[in-house]
């Protein structure tokens, strides 16, 4: 008597958790797997090596991981370069990363009470307003507010 081999498949797939496609039976015990009509069946089929499920395949980083490798190598001089620096960093970028340092280091400034409260939201303003360059720039503000 031929058995669906197809449905205890299925089977076997919703008890172990797993995909119907990673399921393999011994092909000598086939009769087995055909005659087992319960879970348990199944499971004690599945512990005395009739029924077991391969490895899930997936997709091999191992060209991409080498690309990259040779990437990081090469290409990357000035010579290579396109463009303004803002093509590759953006204005904006950049300006968040110099506003925020600065705004970090007021507050810095403020709470080691290196800088009152007024020279504090004086040179706030100022570097919101666009008026300071740099870093280096706020820190020879401090320096005047800290003579006045």
């Amino acid at each position: 008597m031929v058995v669906n081999i197809k449905k205890k498949r299925e089977l076997v797939a919703r008890i172990l958790g797993v995909g119907s496609n990673r399921i393999r039976f011994e092909p000598d015990r086939l009769e087995d797997v055909g005659d087992s009509i319960t879970r348990e069946n199944i499971r004690s089929l599945v512990n005395s090596g009739a029924i077991w499920t391969v490895q899930r395949k997936g997709t091999s980083r191992g060209r991409s991981v080498a690309k990259k490798s040779v990437w990081k190598i090469h290409g990357k001089g000035p010579g290579s370069k396109k463009g303004k620096k803002t093509a590759r960093v953006g204005k904006k970028a950049v300006y968040v990363v110099r506003v925020r340092s600065m705004r970090y280091h007021l507050k810095v400034l403020k709470d080691r009470k290196d800088i009152n409260n007024e020279a504090y939201w004086n040179l706030y303003k100022k570097v919101n307003g666009g008026q300071v360059r740099s870093l280096a720039h706020l820190r020879d503000l401090v320096k005047e507010a800290k003579v006045r």
